[in-house]
């Protein structure tokens, strides 16, 4: 006696939603398989870089020809599956994943068969208008399990890979798999899916008809073109202005957002397995649609059907029925499918952009509407995503060449795609800010209006069973009791309990002979659909969003993913949208299943790396948009230059000549700055309007999201762009500098300031069109360009560019070519005086265009402080190079020197010495050399200081106060420690010492290279053993004689051409005026740091050899007129010297030289002076 079936004992609510999860965790991991062992053509077993080793290697072919042919029924003690026993370990290790997949996948297929018998037993009524959730998830599961035979049968080494696992897996354990069995009959029953399904589902046909047939209620209406969905006003809010703010009315809300794409999978796959009922109109009418709307069929993924083709070889091997003209619709159908479906999706497509683009507005506008009107969102994602989905699989899978049908690329290769798929984002972006606006409005509908209705069904109910009763009573307590004070108060919804409830319901309501049936209360199964829907609005938005927005398939569409975003940037219209582009990739996560973790790790690693291209690629562009629009300022700017108004000068002296000559030499006008932004048309478009246009849109798409979530990373795009900027502007420093390290080329310092003041207008200006900080680029970038090096590759900065260029060419050609460059202290310039026929270098340095004090002004503000005193140490090395070698040329002539400091005063003496003296032109030339050095020095500590004064006044008054009011301390040795700390903080903001602290620090630090390097070393040359005396002698003793040595060879400068001294420059053309701060600073430096501070002394005692040096030279002005020639510019150098130096005064000058000879010498150049000019 059988008894009769309980439907509320069957479970089938908790066993569709069990085995529908569970389907898309088996569909899943046997897409991986068959990716991970995808089939080579040329290879029996595949792609060989995704397999274990032993499966490619070809001593075990014989062995896997042997398994394929004897399959499932291999003999394990055949001598050929004997070398597997070797390899049997790494065998079972290797292929237990691939090995119970397919046992996994046969335990899935035993519980689906028998839910279904259990589900027809039950003669349970399907209606997707009626009992959603059940409908929906039964053929869910269907198409699920469809799928999955169909891509077992696809993975084609299958055989070989099982039964090799079977065979090791006796040979480790002695017996055979218990599973093997059914699983190799698994395998040859679905070798040709469709025919053992089709034979299945005869007996499921009665339960699968008629929730197909419900289809045909709400399928035609969501499969319309573009026009028609124009002409009803689709998706459109304006449409009936009056009802903007009812609900829209329909009765099967949740059939609104229902994919089309799912829909048709089950119309396929549900008629392939039912055939027998093609015949009626209405199946027939949804099959032929279903095959019209495309000719690719998803089945997981990138893994899909060419439907027409796989239907056509299924009919036809049909062995009993008379399927000929079946097969002939079919190819109709595709011939009609190849020639109208692209052309309908491509402008179902245009329709979506201005539809979602209508709806974001007015949800941006009014947000309010999202309560009213938010089924909008979730249909307008709906219809997008399967657009999106179908564009990709037909785009990624074209048809075969022999259906000779000429597609269009335009209906495939869509450039304004970034639009509709921003579109997309904007929505789910405005549901989510305004999630709380959703959860009120449907909170209070549930409480207010859907429970009492709810009610009143339940009351007008006949006859009620208990279970059913008892269910219905939860439901209306639960939504009663919902109220606005929960939202107000931040509450987590948790609304699941209702709609399983409901699931049971319909499931106990859905069978034949049930206490209550739903399909005679027709009323309360759609309200519960509708309170299903509404309940999912309070709590379910994220999960809504997801379900019918998800793009996560751009996972498995690479290659066309990078071709739509390369394609967005090349056209201009997009960019605003290519945002949306890292936005996708947060989705690609959605694509994982708990069944199959080990894809977790790849996929998350793909989002991630294509999510910073996309933003790395993003700020590239806008990058290089700035870049040009700096280049255009740049330009403009440099018109402004005032070398460049010489030609309007030249111009205007000229109007006194006649107009007939005018027109024969005047050239053609060129254009005055400014004129560039004088329009006569605003249609014409200038080359900066496209830039600004390029960077609004771009710097839209920046700004438009905080962050992006991919994974469990946290993208901040203005982040992005930021140090993309920052690498960007700290290349174009240096490489507005046009430095050329082989031709010697720079640029002026002040054209380059001009630049990059042009520069950072156009980058404040960014801050109009993005959120960022520009200040904090300016802090980052521009201090480290007064650095030696940058921080971001390590490459040389301005400062290091410009020291070395000064250093190594300007100054070296100043120095090496006398008479060439003069320092010229009333000009505070060097000044190129005669150009160099000899040497091409010369023709296009003119030095004053670089060494002046306004270029060295310029010079100052762009390295700042910190630059000019790298460039201060620098050139005091060169100086304290220069030191070292007169302390050699001074021990060469130590003797003479010593008798000569002692024997000044005796004329005859000093004359016989004097002859006896080398090396007099060389320490005259390296000291000129120190005092060109130093001289340019004070020139850029004057500039720095100007710059100071300029921009930090007050913090500049502050450090004079100190340098000026130091305090003395009764410890002369704590008072000389305080002088020197404030006199480093003086000359690195400009201001002028007695003694420069970096010459100090610069000769000091020789001094102790010096002392352990002379110990070790030994030298060749025509001073050896000079550096071993130089250790054992008094450096104090050595700074004596050095300036006895100046001293007495100041006299020879009378006889050099050049030594002679115009009053135009206020310098010598051989700069031996720069003696006089050499001379100063020198010796102040060495007995600074040598002697007891006696620097004054040591300078008066230089004074009086100089000054009888120099009377001597005038008692010889009769016996030699060369050596006197250029006797009176020579006395000018002392008087220089005198005025140079702060501890010498004209009452010691005067009391050992002459004061008339002074003025007589200054009378006699400047009259000469004149006379030249």
């Amino acid at each position: 006696m059988s008894r009769a079936m309980v439907p509320s004992q069957q479970k089938l609510a908790e066993k569709l939603t069990i085995l529908n999860d569970r389907g898309r965790g088996m569909l899943t991991r046997i897409y991986n398989i068959k990716k991970i062992y995808s089939t080579n053509k040329k290879k029996m077993l595949g792609n060989p870089a995704n397999k274990p080793g032993f499966l490619t290697d070809k001593t075990y072919e014989p062995v896997y020809r042997y398994l394929m042919r004897r399959f499932p029924h291999p003999d394990s003690k055949s001598t050929t599956l004997q070398v597997i026993n070797n390899i049997k370990q790494d065998v079972v290790k290797s292929l237990s994943l691939y090995y119970f997949t397919f046992v996994d996948i046969m335990d899935f297929k035993d519980h689906v068969v028998d839910l279904l018998t259990t589900i027809d037993a039950c003669q349970v009524h399907m209606d997707i208008t009626l009992n959603y959730d059940l409908t929906l998830n039964y053929l869910n599961l269907i198409s699920t399990y469809v799928s999955i035979m169909i891509l077992v049968s696809r993975v084609e080494d299958r055989r070989v890979v099982l039964s090799l696992y079977n065979v090791a897996y006796e040979y480790l354990h002695a017996s055979s798999d218990p599973s093997f069995p059914r699983l190799g009959q698994m395998v040859i029953d679905y070798d040709i899916p469709l025919r053992k399904l089709s034979e299945e589902f005869v007996p499921h046909s009665r339960v699968l008809v008629p929730a197909i047939m419900s289809l045909h209620k709400i399928y035609p209406k969501r499969n319309l073109p573009a026009d028609q969905m124009r002409a009803t006003g689709f998706l459109s809010l304006l449409a009936e202005p009056p009802k903007i703010m009812n609900v829209p009315n329909t009765d099967m809300v949740q059939c609104e957002y229902l994919s089309v794409d799912a829909m048709e999978r089950w119309i396929i796959f549900s008629m392939l397995l039912c055939h027998q009922y093609l015949q009626e109109a209405q199946l027939w009418d949804l099959w032929k649609t279903a095959l019209q709307s495309g000719y690719i069929v998803q089945l997981c993924r990138d893994e899909v059907l060419h439907i027409h083709s796989y239907i056509t070889s299924f009919f036809e091997g049909l062995k009993g029925h008379n399927m000929s003209k079946r097969i002939t619709e079919v190819r109709d159908l595709q011939h009609q499918a190849l020639q109208s479906a692209p052309g309908i999706h491509r402008e179902r497509r245009k329709f979506l952009r201005s539809a979602l683009k209508e709806l974001a507005l007015i949800y941006t506008d009014q947000p309010g509407l999202l309560g009213p009107k938010g089924l909008y969102v979730f249909q307008g994602l709906a219809v997008a995503r399967d657009e999106i989905h179908w564009l990709l699989r037909h785009f990624d899978n074209p048809p075969s060449k022999r259906h000779n049908v000429k597609l269009s690329q335009e209906d495939f290769v869509d450039r304004q795609l970034p639009e509709l798929l921003f579109n997309m984002e904007e929505l789910k972006s405005l549901v989510r800010k305004y999630n709380q606006v959703v959860q009120r409005y449907y909170v209070q509908y549930l409480a207010g209006f859907d429970s009492v209705l709810l009610n009143q069904l339940i009351q007008n109910l006949a006859h009620c069973p208990e279970d059913e009763s008892v269910i219905l009573s939860s439901l209306y307590n639960t939504i009663a009791a919902l109220s606005v004070k929960q939202v107000e108060a931040n509450e987590v919804f948790d609304l699941r309990g209702i709609r399983l409830d409901w699931f049971r319901l319909q499931a106990y309501t859905g069978v034949s002979r049930a206490g209550l049936v739903l399909r005679d209360h027709q009323d309360l199964g759609k309200h519960l659909n509708m309170i299903i829907y509404h309940t999912k609005m309070v709590d379910y938005l994220d999960e809504l969003l997801n379900e019918t927005g998800d793009l996560s398939i751009y996972c498995f569409y690479t290659q066309i993913f990078e071709h739509q975003f390369k394609q967005c940037m090349e056209f201009p219209a997009q960019h605003r949208y290519s945002i949306v582009f890292p936005i996708i990739c947060g989705h690609f996560m959605n694509a994982t299943h708990e069944l199959c973790p080990e894809e977790r790790h790849s996929i998350g690693t793909t989002s991630v790396q294509y999510a910073h291209w996309f933003l790395k690629e993003m700020s590239d562009e806008v990058n290089q948009v700035i870049t040009a629009i700096c280049e255009e300022q740049c330009m403009l700017n440099y018109k402004l230059l005032p070398k460049h108004s010489a030609a309007s000068i030249l111009q205007s002296s000229n109007k006194h000549k006649k107009k007939q000559d005018k027109k024969k030499n005047q050239g053609p006008e060129e254009e005055k700055p400014g004129m560039e932004s004088a329009r006569k048309n605003r249609e014409n478009f200038t080359r900066m309007d496209k830039l600004h246009m390029a960077l609004t849109e771009l710097c839209y798409a920046i700004n438009y999201c905080n962050v992006i979530q991919v994974w469990e990373h946290g993208f901040v795009p203005r982040e992005f762009f930021i140090q993309h900027l920052e690498t960007r502007f700290n290349k174009a420093l240096v490489g507005m500098m046009m430095y050329n390290p082989d031709t010697s080329e720079i640029a002026k310092p002040s054209e380059l300031l001009s630049s990059v003041k042009a520069i950072m207008s156009v980058l404040q200006g960014l801050e109009n069109y993005v959120q960022i900080d520009i200040a904090r680029v300016f802090n980052s970038v521009l201090p480290q360009q007064t650095q030696a090096t940058d921080s971001f590759n390590g490459e040389k900065t301005i400062t290091a560019n410009y020291t070395n260029w000064y250093l190594e060419v300007l100054l070296r050609r100043v120095t090496v070519n006398m008479g060439h460059i003069v320092y010229s202290p009333n000009h505070k310039a060097f000044v190129t005086v005669a150009q160099d026929n000899n040497s091409k270098e010369n023709l296009y340095l003119a030095a004053e265009e670089y060494a002046d004090l306004t270029e060295l002004r310029a010079l100052a503000e762009l390295i700042g402080p910190y630059g000019m005193r790298y460039l201060g140490e620098r050139l005091m090395g060169h100086v304290a190079s220069q030191v070292e070698e007169l302390k050699k040329l001074v021990i060469q002539n130590k003797e003479v020197l010593f008798n000569m400091r002692t024997s000044f005063d005796k004329p005859e003496v000093m004359r016989d010495l004097f002859r006896r003296l080398g090396n007099v032109d060389s320490v005259l030339m390296r000291m000129t050399i120190i005092g060109i050095l130093l001289s340019y020095r004070s020139l850029a500590q004057e500039a720095l200081l100007d710059v100071l004064e300029d921009r930090i006044p007050f913090l500049m008054a502050s450090v004079q106060d100190l340098q000026h009011f130091v305090p003395n301390m009764k410890d002369t040795k704590y008072s000389n420690m305080k002088q020197q700390v404030v006199n480093e903080m003086a000359s690195a903001a400009g201001l002028s010492c007695d003694i420069d602290p970096l010459l100090i620090s610069a000769l000091r630090s020789q001094k102790n290279e010096d002392t352990p390097r002379t110990s070790t070393s030994s030298q060749s040359s025509d001073t050896e053993g000079i550096p071993e005396q130089m250790a054992n002698e008094s450096d104090y003793e050595l700074a004596c004689l050095l300036m006895v040595f100046v001293a007495v060879s100041i006299p020879t400068l009378a006889k050099k051409d050049f030594s002679v001294f115009k009053a135009s420059l206020e310098g010598n053309l051989n700069n031996s005026h720069c003696l006089a701060k050499a001379v100063n600073q020198i010796a102040g430096a060495l007995f600074t740091i040598h002697g007891p501070g006696d620097v004054s002394d040591r300078l008066q005692e230089f004074l009086a050899l100089a000054s009888s040096s120099l009377l001597r030279l005038g008692q010889s002005q009769e016996q030699d007129k060369e050596t006197v020639r250029n006797r009176e510019s020579v006395y000018i150098l002392l008087d220089l010297i005198v005025q140079e130096s702060p501890y010498l005064t004209m009452d010691l000058l005067e009391s050992c030289f002459p004061y008339a000879l002074l003025r007589n010498a200054y009378h006699t150049v400047y009259k000469a002076s004149a006379v030249d000019n």
